[in-house]
C-alpha cells in the first residue's frame, strides 16, 4: 500500500510539472504573438520624420515678392489688404507698410512638375512686380518666376520657372486613408523668414469652411506661421494633401489651429490654371438656400433637413432643364446633396458643358432632370423688371405681418425689384416672422410653393395648409431681388 501511495504521489508531481510546462509554453507563445503585433500598431506613430523630410524637401521652395505699395495710415492688422481672410484670420506672411515704397513679402510653395510648375497661395504673390524662387539649400540659386494664373476664390496661384529636371512632389487624395482626423501630417515652408523648416502634427478636423464659396480646408495642429503660406501639407506617403493657407491666432503666431486647402479642391484648380490660365467652373444657374428643420413639415415629401432649396431660377442651364423655384435638389450627378455648400462645391468642380443628372423633389414627387452646365465665370446677373402695372392697394394683417399688394408708391418707397407679390409694410416685433428676420419692404412672392399676388391668395394657401394638417407654411421672400424661403408656424 505504501508503494502504491508513493506511485500515485509521483504521478501527481509529473502531472503538475506537465501542466506548468504547458502554461509556460502558452505564455511564451502569447508573448511572441504580442511581439509581432505591437510593432505593427506602433507604426501608426512614426518614430521620426527625418526620412520623409529628406525625401520631399528638395521640392519645397521659398518665395520672395517685391511690390510697389501706396502709403497706409492707422494701425495695421496681420492680414494683408485684399486677402480673402482679411476679416477673420491672420495672414501668414505680410506685414504693414507705410508710405510709397518697395515692399517685400515672404511665402512658400512647392514644385509639382520636373519642368518647373510651382503651386502657392494667391495672396503670396498678389500684386507683385517681381517673384523670386529660392530652392532648398544645395539646389538651384534663386530664379525669377512667371505667373501662370490665379484663383482668388480658393487662394491658389500657379507659377513657372525656366528650369528642367527639377525634383517635384505629387498631390495625394485628401479624402482617403492618410488624411483622416487623427492621421499624421507634416508641413514645410519658410516660417517667419527663418528659412526651410519642418513641423508635424495631426489632422485635427476636415471640411472646414472659412470665408470662401469653394472652401474645403483641412485643419491641423502642425505649427504654421507667417511665411508658411503656400507651402505643402504632406501625408506620411509624401503626397501633398493640402496647401497651407491660414491660421487662427490672437497674436499672429501658431496656437495649433492651422488650415490647408485640401488637394481635392486644389488639383482641379491647378489643372485649369495650367491649361487655360484661369478657372472654368461649372454653373448650374440657380439661387439656393439650406433647408432648415422648421421647413421640413412645410415641404411635402421631405423627411429630413437636407438638400438645397431652389429660391430662384434665372435664365440659364437650370431653367433650360425645367428646374423651378421651390424644387429641392437632393441628388446631383449621382451624389446625395446634404446642403448648399456641398452642392456649390460639386458644381464648381464639374466640367463646363457636362450633361448632369439632377434629382429634385417637387410637390411631393421626385423629378429627374438633365442639366447642361454653363460656365460660372461668364454667367451674367439677371435683371428683374420694375413694376409697370398700377394695382389698387389691398392690405391685411396675417401671421404678425401687415401686408399690401404692390403699388407704385410702395415700389418707390422700398425700391422694389419685383412686379407681383405682397409687400410687408408692418411687422409685429414679438411675432415669429420678426424672429425669422423679416422686415418692412420684404416681398412675399410664394406661399406653399405657389405664387401669391394678393392677400386672398395667401389666405387660400394658409387654409389649404391647415386642412392638409401642416403646422407651418413655406413663404418665398424677396429682399432687393435676392430670394429666400422662410417657414412660419400657422396660428391655431
Amino acid at each position: 500500500m505504501k508503494a502504491k501511495a508513493i506511485a500515485i504521489q509521483q504521478d501527481q508531481q509529473r502531472l503538475r510539472r506537465l501542466v506548468a510546462a504547458l502554461v509556460t509554453t502558452l505564455v511564451i507563445a502569447f508573448a511572441m504573438v504580442l511581439a509581432q503585433v505591437t510593432p505593427v500598431n506602433a507604426q501608426s506613430r512614426p518614430t521620426t520624420f527625418a526620412d520623409l523630410a529628406e525625401q520631399v524637401s528638395p521640392s519645397v521652395v521659398n518665395i520672395t515678392t517685391s511690390t510697389t505699395v501706396a502709403g497706409r495710415t492707422g494701425p495695421q492688422g496681420l492680414v494683408p489688404e485684399g486677402s480673402p481672410f482679411e476679416d477673420f484670420f491672420n495672414d501668414l506672411e505680410r506685414g504693414p507698410g507705410q508710405g510709397t515704397q518697395r515692399s517685400s513679402a515672404l511665402g512658400s510653395g512647392f514644385v509639382i512638375s520636373a519642368d518647373g510648375y510651382i503651386v502657392t497661395n494667391n495672396h503670396v504673390i498678389d500684386g507683385a512686380d517681381e517673384i523670386l524662387i529660392e530652392f532648398y539649400p544645395g539646389g538651384e540659386p534663386a530664379v525669377p518666376a512667371e505667373l501662370i494664373g490665379t484663383d482668388p476664390n480658393t487662394d491658389i496661384a500657379v507659377l513657372k520657372v525656366d528650369l528642367e529636371d527639377l525634383p517635384f512632389v505629387e498631390f495625394g487624395d485628401s479624402t482617403a486613408v492618410g488624411s483622416r482626423v487623427g492621421d499624421w501630417v507634416m508641413a514645410m515652408g519658410n516660417p517667419l523668414g527663418q528659412g526651410f523648416s519642418v513641423s508635424a502634427g495631426i489632422v485635427s478636423a476636415r471640411d472646414r469652411a472659412l470665408s470662401g464659396t469653394y472652401d474645403d480646408y483641412i485643419q491641423t495642429d502642425a505649427a504654421i506661421n507667417r511665411g508658411n503660406s503656400g507651402g505643402p501639407l504632406f501625408n506620411m506617403d509624401g503626397k501633398v494633401i493640402g496647401v497651407n493657407t491660414a491660421i487662427l491666432s490672437p497674436n499672429g503666431g501658431s496656437i495649433g489651429i492651422g488650415f490647408a486647402m485640401s488637394s481635392a479642391v486644389v488639383t482641379n484648380v491647378v489643372d485649369q490654371l495650367i491649361e487655360f490660365g484661369e478657372t472654368r467652373r461649372g454653373w448650374l444657374g440657380v439661387r439656393i438656400q439650406d433647408v432648415t428643420p422648421d421647413m421640413v413639415d412645410a415641404i411635402e415629401g421631405l423627411d429630413l433637413a437636407r438638400g438645397a432649396l431652389v429660391t430662384d431660377v434665372p435664365a440659364g442651364p437650370a431653367e433650360n432643364a425645367g428646374m423651378l423655384a421651390g424644387d429641392v435638389i437632393l441628388n446631383f450627378d449621382s451624389t446625395e446633396i446634404e446642403d448648399t455648400r456641398e452642392l456649390v462645391r460639386i458644381v464648381g468642380n464639374s466640367p463646363v458643358g457636362k450633361e448632369v443628372p439632377v434629382a429634385v423633389l417637387r410637390d411631393g414627387e421626385m423629378e429627374d432632370l438633365i442639366v447642361v452646365l454653363g460656365r460660372r465665370e461668364t454667367s451674367e446677373a439677371v435683371a428683374f423688371p420694375a413694376s409697370t402695372e398700377e394695382e389698387a392697394p389691398e392690405q391685411s394683417e396675417i401671421l404678425g405681418l401687415t401686408l399690401s399688394s404692390i403699388t407704385p408708391e410702395l415700389t418707390d418707397q422700398f425700391s422694389l425689384t419685383v412686379e407681383t407679390g405682397l409687400v410687408i409694410t408692418g411687422i409685429n416685433p414679438d411675432s415669429e416672422a420678426a424672429s425669422k428676420g423679416l422686415i418692412e419692404g420684404d416681398v412675399i412672392t410664394e406661399a406653399g410653393q405657389e405664387a401669391v399676388t394678393s392677400v386672398s391668395d395667401l389666405e387660400e394657401r394658409i387654409e389649404a395648409a391647415t386642412e392638409a394638417g401642416r403646422r407651418s407654411l413655406l413663404l418665398l421672400v424677396r429682399r432687393g431681388g435676392d430670394p429666400r424661403f422662410v417657414a412660419l408656424v400657422l396660428e391655431e
